[in-house]
């Protein structure tokens, strides 16, 4: 048996609007949108992780889910415009990543991250 895939799926009581959100931030694709769930996706292969924690790191409470770009500045720049400023970072963590947490508008804690 081979994992092929595992999903993120946030709550929310307005899927549609969410998922803009996301699009906006991080120039996802949105090629379903049937109401009560979307889509988003890239055109680029990902790997597959699952992560089991305790907390956040450094102290910090767990996000429920973690994206890494590559470019952490430019994504700081959207959310700022798409007014959800960070609620923790930007910093640079012991461990090698540099990375700051935001809520969306559903006040879901997003883990946003870039390998140093």
């Amino acid at each position: 048996m081979t994992v092929l895939r595992i999903v993120a799926n946030l709550s929310s009581p307005d899927p549609s609007t969410l998922a803009r959100f996301y699009s906006d931030l991080f120039g996802l694709d949105l090629p379903l949108d049937m109401g009560w769930i979307t889509f988003l996706e890239t055109d680029a292969q990902q790997k597959v992780e699952l992560h089991i924690a305790s907390e956040g790191g450094s102290g910090t409470e767990l996000p429920v889910i973690s994206i890494e770009v590559d470019d952490l500045d430019a994504v700081l720049v959207r959310a700022k415009s798409l007014d959800s400023p960070p609620v923790y970072g930007p910093v640079t963590e012991p461990w090698g990543v540099r990375r700051f947490y935001l809520r969306d508008p559903a006040g879901t804690l997003i883990n946003i991250l870039s390998h140093a």
